[in-house]
């Protein structure tokens, strides 16, 4: 359905060119879940603006590579045929709804204005479709509260409407960039299930964005890391949790707190990203990496195939699957 083949985004700034996105390539299906794992700054959000074509340019833009989206290249489309694929074939979720979602309408007029203006539907048609979908997200009391304002509902009620709005004319791919961002754990694994459950009813592709590994353990079907503007390991979801392939995968996994160490200390990843206007030569990840050598300082890493469905940007890959089996 979807296929980004080196994709690059960079930002001018004052103080340089800040390269947000650098080479990054992969791929979505109809039905499945991508999660896009990584740092904040790692280039998650940057790449699905570039997608969606939302990204502010300037500062930004795409400096190379295709986005195939049902085999035509969104960055070759005009700017209306772009707006005709936006919403009705592809739609974003956004990580603070309170912000995305306009703060003068009610939610009946945001979610039926889609429908007037892709379908032509009148006002009274459209609304009648809002309840619909507020209905299908599971909203109570659908009818009576379309009429009310963003304000008016509790965090988790707003995501639930930003999905209603996604799901709208049902799009055969669905951008969620951190979904569930600022809400309590009940409510994520709420938000989670909903988004589970309508994927599977309309059978979408669906990228999920975000820096919280326990959110995507059961939904997601492939994984993509990201750190500095690059993929940095890809592999199937319950591969990856058993066995990564990169210091830097390991070093998130190892940072999830776990039941069976209680009053133990987390392992985090030490140190910071690098600033994009200055990545390190070599493995942009060597200056945190515990397994980093001379090699790492000196050469980036390609994606090396790293099994069935697997690639790992790290020179010593075999290394550290090897340790995970003999752990």
């Amino acid at each position: 359905m979807l296929q980004v083949r080196d994709l690059a985004v960079e930002f001018r700034t004052r103080d340089g060119v800040a390269t947000a996105v650098d080479g990054v390539s992969f791929g979505v299906d109809a039905g499945e879940t991508l999660a896009v794992l990584g740092e904040s700054g790692s280039g998650k959000s940057v790449t699905a603006q570039a997608v969606m074509g939302i990204l502010d340019t300037p500062p930004g833009r795409v400096t190379r590579g295709e986005i195939l989206f049902g085999g035509r290249d969104l960055l070759k489309m005009s700017a209306e045929e772009r707006r005709a694929v936006r919403g009705a074939r592809m739609a974003m979720i956004f990580q603070d709804a309170l912000s995305a979602l306009n703060p003068v309408l009610s939610v009946g007029q945001q979610l039926g204005e889609m429908f007037q203006v892709h379908r032509g539907a009148s006002r009274k048609e459209a609304r009648a479709r809002a309840v619909e979908l507020m209905e299908r997200v599971r909203i109570p009391a659908a009818r009576a509260r379309a009429g009310d304002y963003p304000h008016q509902f509790s965090g988790g009620m707003r995501q639930r409407i930003m999905i209603a709005m996604a799901l709208a004319l049902e799009p055969e791919l669905i951008i969620a960039d951190e979904p569930t961002t600022a809400l309590d754990v009940t409510v994520q694994a709420q938000v989670m299930d909903l988004l589970a459950d309508l994927q599977s009813e309309f059978r979408m592709g669906l990228i999920l964005i975000t820096h919280d590994l326990g959110v995507v353990a059961d939904t997601a079907d492939r994984i993509a890391v990201m750190y500095a503007g690059r993929i940095v390991e890809t592999a199937p979801v319950r591969d990856l949790y058993r066995a990564p392939a990169h210091p830097y995968t390991r070093g998130l996994l190892d940072s999830i707190p776990r039941l069976d160490q209680k009053g133990q200390q987390l392992d985090a990843v030490k140190g910071l990203p690098p600033s994009l206007l200055n990545i390190p030569q070599g493995c942009s990840f060597h200056p945190r990496c515990p397994v980093a050598r001379p090699v790492c300082h000196a050469d980036e890493p390609p994606l090396y195939d790293a099994g069935p469905g697997r690639a790992s940007a790290c020179h010593f890959w075999e290394e550290l699957l090897d340790d995970e089996c003999d752990g």
